[in-house]
């Protein structure tokens, strides 16, 4: 008789600190994209619109740039860290309370935004602590290390504090139901947490995979340039502070659009010397590059919005980083590090490459709603739908993988 299928079980997902920190990772995804396309549905009168005790709009802001992208960062962090680090490896069962902490919060936030606010709050607190249980944990692991090269590490660690920062604010916004102070720490979240760890990572990473798969290319990454990539995305997050003093005017709007043309400008620039046009022979690369892409666009439609002077155009930089940038990088690595370390081809299979270019099509859709309000109703839905088949599909098809052992038999 053949062998049997493996089972799938949840002790599995201690096998490796990935499988742990994904699985929470993508199932806090998958939900907030559920209860997202829901109230959408709700808007366009679908059904009837549930109680809500905070605006969904805000809790959206928060949970989408500080909810799952931490988790999906804590099971790079405990992979890859430790190799960067010279340490030894993490097992996963020492970041289980963390995890498992990190991921009920954000689920609480979004029950706490029909029921209470202050479980909202509640919810905020367990995930604060989580991420800052999983942060210390990583600084712990840079102190101990004698590697020569701590650099991308301790920008990384650096970022993580400032990240537990974002979550503290986030969390009394909604006990105290201070809508300025959600948005405020969600906007910094991004410019001074979650963009900084994805540079960091890409600075690293993108250049060496390209060279591995393509010698053609050199792996070129001087420090400067990352001094000089994070010193653009720093002074988004003055002008996020900026806007929230209310300091506005021709000259710092100008400054602005100048500061966000240069960056972009210089991403754009970087993706085609890292090897743009030679990735896209390559599925997994390709996703790689084309999502750094989005980080360039970014800026340069930051630049048009501060020239359009109107405050809805700020949502087009928004979500060209949200979805495009962070979205599409998020599916490149987290595709690669679930194949690499299920025993699998490193390779993007046309599920993989469908779910990558659905994710382009609800980006356009996104961006689209915003830039013809007319039509903005079915552009919005038909976005978050979009989103939801990408993240969801995601989720149920990489989620299982991290419940089953390695199919070349090998540990973790």
């Amino acid at each position: 008789m053949p062998d049997a299928k493996p089972a799938w079980h949840f002790s599995t997902l201690l096998a490796a600190p990935h499988r742990l920190s994904f699985f929470t990772a993508a199932c806090v995804m998958a939900v907030a994209a559920l209860w997202w396309w829901a109230e959408l549905m709700a808007r366009a009168g679908v059904w009837p619109s549930p109680a809500t005790a905070l605006p969904p709009t805000f809790v959206h802001a928060v949970v989408m740039s500080l909810g799952f992208l931490p988790l999906f960062f804590s099971g790079f962090l405990f992979t890859a860290g430790p190799k960067w680090l010279q340490m030894p490896d993490v097992p996963a069962r020492a970041i289980l309370p963390a995890v498992a902490t990190t991921g009920a919060g954000w689920v609480l936030v979004l029950c706490g935004s029909h029921l209470h606010h202050l479980l909202s709050a509640l919810g905020g607190l367990l995930a604060t602590c989580g991420w800052a249980m999983l942060a210390g944990r990583f600084i712990g692991l840079l102190r101990r290390s004698r590697a020569r090269d701590k650099l991308h590490a301790s920008l990384i660690a650096v970022a993580s504090a400032l990240g537990v920062l974002a979550m503290l604010f986030a969390t009394a916004g909604l006990a105290l139901r201070n809508y300025g102070l959600i948005h405020l720490a969600a906007q910094l979240g991004l410019w001074l947490f979650i963009v900084p760890v994805y540079v960091s990572v890409a600075h690293r990473m993108i250049p060496f995979f390209t060279a591995s798969a393509l010698p053609i290319l050199d792996a070129w990454r001087p420090n400067w340039l990352l001094w000089t990539l994070l010193s653009f995305v720093g002074l988004q997050g003055l002008w996020v502070v900026t806007d929230a003093l209310g300091w506005q005017g021709v000259i710092l709007s100008s400054l602005r659009a100048f500061s966000s043309v240069a960056g972009g400008l210089l991403v754009l620039g970087l993706a085609v010397r890292w090897g743009l046009v030679q990735s896209l022979r390559v599925r997994l690369l390709a996703m790689l590059h084309i999502g750094f892409v989005w980080l360039g666009l970014t800026l340069c439609l930051d630049a048009v919005a501060q020239l359009m002077g109107d405050g809805l155009w700020n949502l087009l930089p928004l979500h060209a980083l949200t979805m495009g940038f962070l979205g599409s990088i998020l599916l490149a690595m987290a595709t690669r590090v679930s194949c690499g370390h299920s025993g699998r081809t490193l390779t993007a299979d046309n599920l993989a490459w469908g779910l990558f270019w659905g994710l382009q099509v609800a980006v356009v859709l996104r961006l689209s709603a915003i830039v013809w309000p007319a039509q903005s109703g079915w552009l919005l839905l038909g976005g978050a739908t979009a989103w939801l088949a990408v993240m969801g599909g995601w989720a149920l098809r990489y989620g299982r993988w991290y419940g089953l052992p390695r199919v070349d038999g090998r540990p973790g």
